[in-house]
């Protein structure tokens, strides 16, 4: 096994990160994790002070993916920002089927020691904020924001628990919301 100096806080938030993509929160424990990155269980007490703390940093490592991504979806997107958002909200949609289980620790209840610092979820949304003030204007684009959040957060989380179950194309009813919505916020 690898001395616990050879083992980085960035491979144990890794392996973290892949443990509950694999089998959901309640899969990710110290052993669990001691195991993926070759080492004992207390070795990981070096680099984490508890399982809450790895919850959080694995949550937060998620959120700054997310974020990256969805700066990256509006660095793409047009001018137009009904675009832009309808772009990053199909961004959150794809990040959230690739990674359901890691996803839901960005917007699920979490204890408090374990949930992301706001600042880490402030620069997650900043892209998401931004779109909303061009769309709706400074005065309305925080209240924009959260609901399209909202919304968008129902539906992925709902998709991903597969509830919605009277049939339909559910492509073509998460791009009608968004647009609903996007006209909707411009008005």
């Amino acid at each position: 096994m690898p001395t616990p100096e050879r083992t980085t806080t960035e491979a144990v938030i890794a392996a973290g990160r892949a443990i509950v993509e694999e089998g959901g929160l309640a899969a990710l424990t110290m052993q669990a994790v001691a195991a993926r990155v070759g080492v004992r269980a207390p070795s990981l007490y070096k680099r984490v002070r508890d399982r809450d703390e790895l919850v959080r940093r694995i949550a937060e490592a998620t959120a700054d993916e997310l974020g990256a991504r969805l700066r990256s979806a509006a660095e793409r997107a047009g001018e137009d920002p009904r675009e832009a958002l309808v772009g990053l909200a199909h961004e959150l949609r794809a990040f959230a089927r690739e990674r359901p289980h890691t996803y839901q620790l960005i917007f699920g209840p979490l204890p408090s020691a374990a949930r992301p610092e706001p600042d880490v979820l402030a620069s997650a949304a900043a892209p998401v904020l931004e779109v909303t003030r061009r769309l709706a204007g400074d005065e309305d684009a925080l209240e924009a924001a959260r609901t399209v959040t909202a919304w968008a957060n129902g539906f992925l989380l709902m998709e991903v628990a597969q509830a919605f179950r009277l049939g339909g194309d559910l492509d073509a009813a998460y791009a009608w919301g968004i647009k609903r919505l996007a006209d909707a916020i411009a008005r």
